[in-house]
Formats: C-alpha cells, structure tokens, sequence
C-alpha cells in the first residue's frame, strides 16, 4: 500500500515506512519531527519541471506525462520505493500546499501502476 502526507503533518504508525520525495526539504520541518527512512531527491521532478508546473492545475495532465517520462529514464531512483511498498505500507512525503496536485500524487500513481504490471501475468491475468 501506498499513501501520501503532507511533511507538515504528524506521523502516524499507520504511515509505514516515510519517504520524503521532493527536491527542496520542507521549510520549517525538522528531520526528527518527520520520522523518514531517507530523503529521495532523485524521484522528485527535475528543478525545471518543477518550475514549469508551478502548482497551476492547468497544467497537471501535462505535468504527469512529463515527470512519468523523467520516471521512466531513472528507475533507479524510485525502484527502491516500489521495493519497499512490496513488503509493507509507505507514505510518500511532500510539502505542497495541493493535496491532489502534486509530484507525490503523480509518483503514487505511477508507483502503482508499476506493482500492478508485476502482479498480473504475461497472458494479462493476475
């Protein structure tokens, strides 16, 4: 299972294993407030991505296609997190102000598009 919190939020036990997946550490947050495992810069979107986006929902389905592209050219940086998820529940931590819109809803899904590839078959039946 996978979920997504805000950095500014308290952990919770039900979080699982905490990944911080965002470029930029959150203003504000200490390192023991949060409670990660590691601090995944590389899954974050690349700084020009980022700034291109911008937060503007106009811009969200283009912005998934794009960062999936990024994804997709370093897997890498987010095989671990797929790793992880496989053995228990994690929660990837961010910091924007959007709880629908942003880069660790788009790695959510993406994540999960990834671990239902592996459990359905090559005939396409789980």
């Amino acid at each position: 299972m996978i979920k997504t919190k805000r950095a500014y939020e308290k952990p919770a036990k039900e979080d699982g294993t905490r990944y911080l997946v965002e470029r930029l550490w959150p203003r504000g947050v200490t390192k023991n407030s949060m409670k990660i495992e590691a601090w995944l810069k590389d899954v974050a979107p690349s700084a020009d991505l980022r700034r291109w986006f911008s937060h503007d929902p106009a811009k969200w389905q283009e912005f998934r296609r794009k960062y999936f592209a990024e994804l997709d050219a370093h897997p890498d940086a987010w095989a671990p997190l797929l790793e992880a998820a496989r053995r228990s529940p994690v929660t990837l931590v961010y910091s924007a102000r959007d709880p629908e819109r942003n880069s660790a809803i788009a790695l959510k899904s993406y994540l999960e598009s990834r671990l239902r590839r592996k459990s359905v078959g090559h005939d396409g039946h789980a």
